[in-house]
């Protein structure tokens, strides 16, 4: 591009790339994105549809998804101040770094996690602050105490469950981060239906420095629909929503979400698929020679292979798409896969095996 135009640009933009997805979207078995390998019912997708034909198609939605957060809330049994419904969690995620960071603020961000994270501080000209996880990739909960106080940062990014590395903090050790810094804490929770964790919503009456993240695209199983949440106490919430991009969640969503809420037992169903699919493919990498397997609190699974990027083309020449997650910190030759269908997930344990 010419110099003159970049010149005009957030120069930040020099330190980032745009988001991709290495294999593409689309494979025989895919498992690389950590979706939910059960699409809503049709019956469900009917009634939807049924309800969402008789709204206005010419007229904006509300200036914010009142009715979404209504639903959300009651769900939780919590006020809806304390709630905010947006366009998937990554749109909350640009509200949230949008209200806590600006240039020379400082951010603690555990390494390896979710790559937005980083992206979001770059471009707000904040300064991170990274505390690599311990080699077992669990969090290192006293660096990253230590770091926030010696830095006086004034905010922390905790993904628990942790994507990329399917491991979480305990409610106490996040209570700890809470007690002991003083910066305001949002935790990412896009995983926490598959954790054997309690939520940090728990802590959210307790501390009035915490920010809880959720998004419906994993256990809920609506990547496509896009609907994600914040909670926090209703004095942050009114400041953190300032920012908020107004008009981004479509009523669609908001009549999806209450069909699916209705029907939370189906959630249920397929959560306690998952985790029973989750150990026992688990149990059976463990008996692969070659690979390391890393215990996970997520709807996926981590394993370390000889050559990752060998492994990855192989799979891919399968037809599976997993994800080759090798280029994270303390993550070399490692890949990435959700849980897919039985039949899915027996597929990419015969070809693991035939690695041997």
């Amino acid at each position: 591009m010419d110099k003159d135009i970049v010149r005009l640009l957030n120069p930040a933009l020099q330190h980032i790339k745009a988001y991709r997805v290495e294999g593409g979207q689309q494979a025989d078995v895919k498992l690389n994105q950590n979706e939910s390998p059960f699409d809503l019912p049709l019956w469900m997708k009917d009634a939807i549809m049924e309800e969402f034909k008789h709204e206005s198609w010419n007229r904006y939605p509300d200036v914010l998804p009142f009715k979404g957060i209504k639903a959300y809330a009651e769900f939780l049994g919590i006020s809806s101040e304390s709630v905010m419904m947006s366009n998937g969690s990554n749109e909350m995620l640009y509200t949230i770094f949008l209200a806590c960071l600006a240039r020379g603020r400082k951010v603690v961000i555990p390494e390896p996690s979710f790559s937005l994270y980083d992206k979001l501080a770059v471009l707000l000209q904040a300064e991170r602050v990274d505390v690599p996880m311990h080699e077992d990739l669990s969090f290192d909960v006293e660096g990253i105490i230590r770091k926030a106080q010696e830095e006086k940062a004034g905010f922390i990014v905790l993904s628990t469950p942790n994507n990329p590395t399917g491991k979480s903090l305990s409610l106490e050790e996040i209570r700890r981060i809470l007690s002991e810094t003083e910066a305001i804490v949002l935790v990412d929770e896009a995983y926490v239906e598959f954790s054997r964790q309690e939520s940090a919503l728990n802590l959210i009456e307790e501390k009035p420095n915490l920010i809880v993240l959720r998004t419906m695209s994993k256990a809920l199983a609506l990547a496509g629909m896009r609907i994600g949440f914040a909670v926090t106490n209703p004095q942050l919430m009114a400041e953190i929503a300032k920012p908020k991009i107004p008009f981004t969640s479509s009523r669609l969503a908001e009549i999806t979400l209450s069909h699916v809420l209705d029907n939370y037992y189906l959630v249920d169903e397929a959560v306690d698929y998952i985790l029973r699919e989750r150990e026992r493919v688990s149990e059976v990498l463990k008996k692969i020679k070659g690979l390391r397997v890393y215990e996970s609190d997520t709807n996926f699974i981590i394993i370390k292979v000889p050559e990752a990027n060998k492994v990855f083309s192989f799979l891919a020449g399968e037809g599976i798409l997993v994800r080759n997650v090798s280029g994270y910190p303390l993550m070399e030759n490692c890949l990435r896969f959700n849980m897919g269908l039985k039949e899915e997930n027996d597929l990419l344990l015969e070809k693991l095996g035939a690695l041997e």
